[in-house]
């Protein structure tokens, strides 16, 4: 296989074991999930130090350490005291690095509170919603890759992410909001979340390209190497960190309630 499919393979593979990984801990929930969170959040603060401050040396460790700490204690700590711990995560993370102070803050607060929403959801609504959710964003991500390679046509922001195209981006709003669509079929969860779900699918392609112009900027093919065929776990999850966030504040404006089968 070669050409514009050779990374099909080792993605696919790499993605079945972060399914079953991750799909075990959603179902799991508890500290299971929790730990699965925060180990994301310490590698993805530690890839985002070291595409800012690559020669930062034992910084970079200390800033991914700081990740899964601040995201452990966020989750064990009142709604109200969250807030400032992630916080003063990302101002420690500055002193740590002394270099991009702005972008690092933005990319570190997006990351740390994705997490922390993730967990939110998981721990008020249960799994059926947070499975929807990756669900959600995965079908998003897989329509838009076959769609954009076999279709093709215009861009859809060549400046930062120039392999996106506007047939992938569609293909990624209706996948997104089929999955939805099932969900309301086989459980009582709110119909207008098919809407909604076209919503969280466009956030977390501008997720997936937000992080491509910080790898632009920073002068990266990949946030790092740890997973075959996708790069680092940033480059992987970034589109989760995308919908996780817009859902934050949807849930401020609409309530969700737990959902059964």
């Amino acid at each position: 296989m070669s050409g514009k499919w050779s990374d099909l393979a080792p993605r696919v593979a790499s993605g079945v074991v972060m399914a079953v990984v991750g799909l075990s801990a959603v179902w799991a929930g508890g500290w299971w999930f929790i730990a699965l969170i925060a180990v994301a959040c310490g590698l993805m603060l530690w890839e985002l130090a070291r595409m800012i401050a690559p020669n930062a040396g034992a910084a970079l460790f200390q800033t991914g350490m700081l990740g899964f700490v601040s995201t452990v204690l966020a989750a064990m700590a009142p709604v109200f005291y969250a807030l400032p711990v992630l916080l003063a995560a990302c101002l420690v993370g500055v002193s740590l690095l002394k270099k991009d102070n702005v972008r690092f803050v933005i990319y570190c607060a997006s990351i740390l509170f994705a997490g922390y929403g993730f967990i939110a959801l998981r721990e008020d609504l249960g799994a059926i919603w947070m499975l929807w959710l990756v669900l959600l964003v995965v079908a998003t991500d897989v329509a838009g890759y076959f769609a954009g390679r076999i279709i093709g046509g215009p861009k859809f922001w060549p400046r930062y992410s120039p392999k996106k195209t506007w047939s992938g981006a569609v293909a990624g709003w209706v996948a997104a909001a089929l999955v939805s669509a099932v969900f309301v079929f086989y459980t009582n969860m709110w119909s207008g979340i098919i809407i909604m779900s076209i919503l969280l699918s466009f956030s977390s392609q501008i997720g997936d390209i937000a992080q491509s112009a910080l790898k632009r900027r920073t002068g990266v093919k990949d946030s790092s190497a740890i997973i075959p065929g996708h790069g680092g776990v940033f480059d992987r999850f970034d589109g989760m960190i995308g919908a996780s966030l817009c859902l934050i504040v949807l849930r401020l404006f609409i309530e969700l309630t737990p959902a059964i089968q």
